[in-house]
């Protein structure tokens, strides 16, 4: 029986391609756990999508590139953004705002940003002294970063039901335009956008793991997600 959510996501998809129709060239950055889990959602929506790995050849890439299926490919990581519409960095946070710096020219590009950067210390505390996506903006300064998808597990990102209820993917970055066309992807995988204002908030988004990491140390360890209020 199709989720609740599967359903949503449909019926979003339908109001999405049959009027403002886009189909855009994601070029994702990694192939691990959070890649697997958003290039097949993503290539679902009609999006072609094009990995970036270090070793392109791999075997679990070329599984990966099948399991995409829509024409989906891969190459190396600075090839794969070319004609490129939306750059995601699904790599280690510590990694991040380095290997947008050695992509090439991303102005103009939509980059998304599922990380988080921490230090994993007697007391944790992000690893920056702003947020990654701020340090990614700051590396490509022409492209329009979007923090997206760093508050859930990527298990939750395939089947959101699981998690009990709908999810809420916050939305943090200083271009509407590029904002509206990553909720418009967060919607047809059945997730719930909500635009949280500009890049400088990515900070208390990001932060949400370092209370998770502290808990996790103490002994209290929690799962954590946003979700829509009910309605009072």
């Amino acid at each position: 029986m199709m989720s609740k959510s599967r359903v949503y996501a449909l019926i979003v998809m339908a109001v999405v391609f049959s009027g403002t129709a886009f189909a855009e060239r994601i070029a994702i950055i990694g192939t691990g756990d959070v890649a697997g889990a958003l290039g097949p959602e993503f290539a679902a929506q009609g999006h072609e999508i094009v990995y970036g790995s270090r070793d392109p050849d791999r075997s679990e890439v070329r599984e990966l590139v099948a399991r995409t299926g829509q024409n989906a490919a891969a190459t190396t990581q600075s090839a794969s953004i070319a004609d490129a519409d939306i750059v995601v960095l699904a790599v280690p946070g510590r990694l991040a705002a380095s290997i947008a710096a050695d992509l090439g020219d991303l102005s103009g590009k939509i980059i998304i940003d599922p990380t988080n950067n921490y230090v994993r210390d007697d007391v944790p505390r992000l690893a920056t002294a702003t947020s990654n996506a701020e340090a990614i903006q700051a590396a490509a300064p022409g492209a329009h970063v979007v923090k997206a998808f760093n508050t859930l597990n990527w298990r939750h990102m395939v089947d959101p039901d699981s998690s009990g209820g709908p999810l809420t993917i916050p939305l943090v970055g200083n271009s509407a335009a590029a904002k509206e066309k990553v909720a418009q992807i967060v919607a047809g995988m059945g997730l719930e956008p909500i635009d949280l204002g500009p890049i400088q908030n990515a900070r208390y988004v990001e932060g949400m793991l370092v209370l998770w990491m502290h808990a996790r140390m103490h002994g209290n360890a929690f799962d954590y997600h946003l979700r829509r209020a009910a309605a009072q």
